[in-house]
Formats: structure tokens, sequence, C-alpha cells
């Protein structure tokens, strides 16, 4: 980290525990107000590749406005044999549940792991507990938003306050200091590692960000817009759009735009150019037509999701969407038209946690509702963006942040990113094409700022990949087997910039196998497209960069 000697720490050998096998928590002093509560000796086994200590511990302790306790949990795990490195797992949606700190690092591999290659890994809960409403039904998860403090726990301050404490336990435990400190997140996980590069810029020499939430109050308005939309054409979300209907839709865009990139082969790698050739009204039935086609009140409604939130005026509220193959995939499914869960009602995740986020953590004031399927669903029926929206942006005398200030980079119309860049941090972002919940187009318009910016060298610092067919999952009709750590570790330690990232569809991938069959393929940083140069359509090596 930029507050260590960095000569010291080429090469670094590895160490082994200060405490052994035992795990001694005796043998750690916590900083004051912080509490170690277990230590537990892991073996090698159910998927770790490294023995390891477990501790676990609090901080925060607090009582809210509300009413509730609160505290900052946290999981250190510290494997025995050490590389000298330290990993921050960000982790997803509303947190509010300290997952096991393994540091998975955005890749298709289960066991590719930070612990498993010898990092120390902290994770916590972001300083809320999901479970601690039970009363509120499925809208508990998110009635922290209630309370000031911790809404802004989950947008900046608990990884602002663990980062340090947890860094020092580390350091303490080995008896030597930390040569690098990484953060690793997608989704929210993504956006808490944004977050951190604007507010703690000296905190981490690198970030492996995955299609981040970084805009997730204007995105949570996308959520009133798709059910409206959908229920204009079935009052019943997942009848609005049968599953061979998404199909027919994926096929209309890989028929329009698949072979953009030089090869058709169910991947449209020139993203930018399909916007611009797809026509969706050319999906509409015509007459005497009943198969093969779309209504017209489908296409509009498709028309009306991919072009966003409008304000009054007809201005964007957030973002327009990429029309891409992915929509047809398991994922786009579960987020925006239905569930297999019947304590949901079946509905998709937008209309039940995406409803409740809205009402309770991304508005202000926060809007109370009752936790059952049809109720939360109702509540983004009743929604009226074009009037509410403002509420993202809204103080009062309880909230003197707005849900826009707690959950986004302070510079996040206008990056810079200046402090991150002069201490020397490097970020990699990757953002699926066909991501149903956080926009590829915002990101990629939050890029091309940020490049503006830095005079058109944000590449010096910060790259970005686009993977096509990717929703907002690891697993989909994409190439999901790849390693981003080991570019960005290379860059930031031995300022190797990352160029083209290869990629492969794991033998776990189902829908990739079914979309693309066992092809490699790779992901160019933006704005650059994979063209097909070779003669191999099954070989990465036959795809260029330009």
């Amino acid at each position: 980290m930029k507050r260590y000697l960095a000569g010291t720490v080429i090469g670094l050998s590895m160490a082994s525990s200060a405490f052994g096998a035992d795990c001694n928590v005796a043998g750690l002093t916590p900083p004051a107000g912080v509490t170690l509560e277990t230590a537990e000796a892991v073996a090698v086994g159910d998927g770790f590749e490294r023995a390891h200590c477990r501790f676990t511990g609090r901080m925060n302790d607090r009582t809210g406005v509300d009413g509730m306790s609160y505290a900052l949990k946290f999981e250190l795990r510290l494997p025995d044999d050490w590389n000298g490195r330290f990993v921050h797992q960000f982790n997803g949606g509303n947190d509010g549940e300290v997952k096991p700190a393994i540091g998975e690092l955005n890749s298709g591999y289960t066991n590719d792991t930070a612990l498993n290659r010898g990092y120390a890994v902290v994770s916590s809960d972001a300083g809320h507990s999901g479970d601690a409403f039970p009363d509120a039904g499925l809208a508990g998860g998110a009635r922290f938003g209630f309370d000031p403090a911790a809404r802004a726990a989950y947008g900046y301050s608990a990884v602002a306050d663990l980062q340090p404490v947890a860094t020092a336990l580390t350091e303490a435990y080995y008896g030597q200091d930390i040569a690098f400190a990484y953060g690793v997140g997608r989704s929210n996980g993504g956006r808490h590692a944004m977050v951190a590069a604007s507010r703690m810029p000296e905190a981490f020499d690198g970030l492996l960000v995955g299609y981040p939430g970084f805009n997730l109050p204007r995105a949570a308005l996308q959520h009133a817009l798709d059910v409206q939309s959908f229920r204009s054409v079935d009052a019943d979300l997942k009848s609005a759009f049968p599953r061979e209907d998404l199909e027919f839709v994926a096929t209309a865009i890989l028929a329009a735009c698949d072979g953009l990139d030089g090869l058709k082969d169910g991947w449209i790698a020139d993203a930018d150019r399909c916007q611009d050739t797809f026509d969706p009204k050319a999906m509409v039935c015509r007459e005497g037509q009943n198969s093969d086609c779309l209504s017209a009140a489908q296409v509009a409604a498709l028309e009306t999701i991919h072009a966003g939130p409008k304000a009054a005026d007809g201005s964007a509220l957030y973002s327009d969407w990429a029309w891409d193959a992915g929509i047809a995939s398991g994922s786009w499914r579960f987020w925006k038209l239905e569930s297999p869960i019947p304590p949901w009602g079946h509905k998709p995740i937008i209309a039940v946690m995406g409803a409740a986020s809205l009402a309770q953590i991304f508005t202000t004031p926060p809007t109370r509702v009752e936790g059952s399927p049809e109720a939360l669903e109702q509540y983004l029926m009743d929604f009226d963006i074009a009037a509410e929206a403002e509420k993202i942006f809204a103080t009062d005398g309880s909230f003197d942040q707005s849900a826009m200030a707690v959950m986004t980079p302070p510079d996040v119309d206008d990056p810079t990113l200046a402090e991150f860049r002069d201490a020397g941090g490097k970020m990699l972002i990757l953002h699926g094409n066909s991501d149903p919940v956080f926009s590829v187009q915002d990101t990629a318009r939050w890029y091309r700022k940020l490049d503006e910016n830095n005079g058109g060298n944000a590449g010096d610092f910060v790259l970005f990949y686009r993977n096509p067919g990717q929703p907002h999952s690891m697993r989909g009709p994409h190439a999901d087997g790849f390693d981003m750590f080991t570019p960005l570790v290379n860059w930031v330690e031995n300022g190797v910039r990352p160029g083209a990232i290869n990629t492969e569809v794991t033998e776990d991938n189902n829908e990739g196998r079914a979309a693309l069959g066992v092809v490699g393929r790779k992901l160019c940083p933006y704005p650059q497209v994979a063209r097909y140069t070779g003669a191999d359509p099954a070989s990465s090596d036959s795809f260029s960069c330009q």
C-alpha cells in the first residue's frame, strides 16, 4: 500500500503464521472498539487449497435512530503460507451478511480465489444485518435504510473503517508489513471498489471491478420502468415475455449484428455498431404473421426499457441499455421477469429486492413498504418516475446526505480519479453487454468522461473491458473463463499494462456452451473491438483488438 515502503516488498518470501495451527486470538491486540470473537484453524479441503486461520470480529457497535442495534461485522482469513499481500473482498446485493472471506476473482473458475493464491482476505456485512427485521418480510433486507448511519456504512464508511483495522491485524499477525493491497468485487461490490477509488485513493494499489453498480440509485429507477413496461403487455410479469419470445429477440439481434466483428459465431463483439444496426421494430408481427415475431406492445415495451427512465422533459434519468443476445439468458429473466423462488411468488429480483431497496435505501425520505411480493411489485407500479426520481437526490432533517451522495463516487458525473492516479493506483473494470441490472452503456459513458478528463490517458491507470453476451452473473451465454486478476497484479507490481484478455467457455457454463460451443475469445480494452482476423473460429488467437 502507498503508506508502506515499496522497496522492502519486491520478491517477498512466503511467511508463516506467527501463532501456528491453533490460531490463538489472544496473540492479537485489536484496536480500541474492535472485538475479535472467534479464531479457527481451517485445513486444506472443501475448496480451500491453503491451510489458514479464520478470525471473526465486530466493531462500530451502536444504536441507530430507528432503535435497532448495529455493528460492522467482519471475517479475516490469514493463510499459513502468506504471499505478503492483502485483498478486501467487497460483497454484493444489499450486503447484510458476512460472506466467507475467500476473495472470488471475478472469473468463471470456482476455486480461483485470492485466499487460494496466498492472499490475506477480509469480508464484512457493511455495517448491518440483513435478518434484523424478520417482521418486515421480503422488505427486511433493506429496512436498515431508515437509519442514516447504516446507509452511510453501506455506501462507503464500512470499507473506510474496516480497511485500516483489517490491515493492522494482518500485519500484527504476520509481524511484517503488507506489500500490496487489492480490492475485488462485482455488482454492488464493484460499486464499493469504485467508491473507494474516489474516497480512499491511497488505500488500494489495485482494484478489480466487475459489472459495477456505481450509479445504483439511478439504476434502481429502472426497476419501476421495467415493471410498468412489462405490465403494460401483460398483468403477469413472466407472461409478458415467455422464454421463446426472448429467444426470438436474441436471434433477431444476432441476425443483425453477429457478423459485424468479422465472424458469425453467436458473439457480438462490435456492440456499439450493433446499436446503430439493429432495428427493434423489425420484430413486430406483420399482418397475418403469428410466429417468429412480437406484438407491437412487446416491442414498444422493449424499446422503452432499453431507452431508460426519463424525466418529464424527456431527459435521461439514468442510461440507455445495449441490445445484445444475452437478453435470452436465465440471468436476464431472473432479474427482470420471473424467479424460481416460491416465497417471492416467483417474481423477479427487481420486483422484490429491487423494490424494497428503492423504497427504503435509495429515496429520501424512505418509504416503509409491506414485505409481500404483491405489495413490493405494486410499489413499483405506483412509483411515478418523472415526479419521484428527485428523491434519490433529496435530503431531510434526518438524512443530511442524499442516496446519491452516499452510494456513488463523489465525482460520478465528472470523474478524474486524480488522487488515485497520482498515488499509483490501477483499476480493471469488466462489464457484460447484456447486464440487465446496471447498464454497460453507463459504464462506457463514465469511462469516456474519465478518459476525456485525463487528456485521453485514462488507460494509464484504468482499463475497461466489455464482455459480449454476459448478463449480471459469471455464467451465461458468453465466454466466462478468464483471469483478470493476474494482469492487474502484474500492472501494479511490475508496471506491465494489460492488453487483450483471453477467455474461454468453461465446462460448467451450460448456456455458454449452447450459445458458443467450446471456443476461445478475446476481451479488448475499450474502445477496441475483438475482430476476427485469423483462420480458426475456435481460437482466441484468430481475433485481434482493433
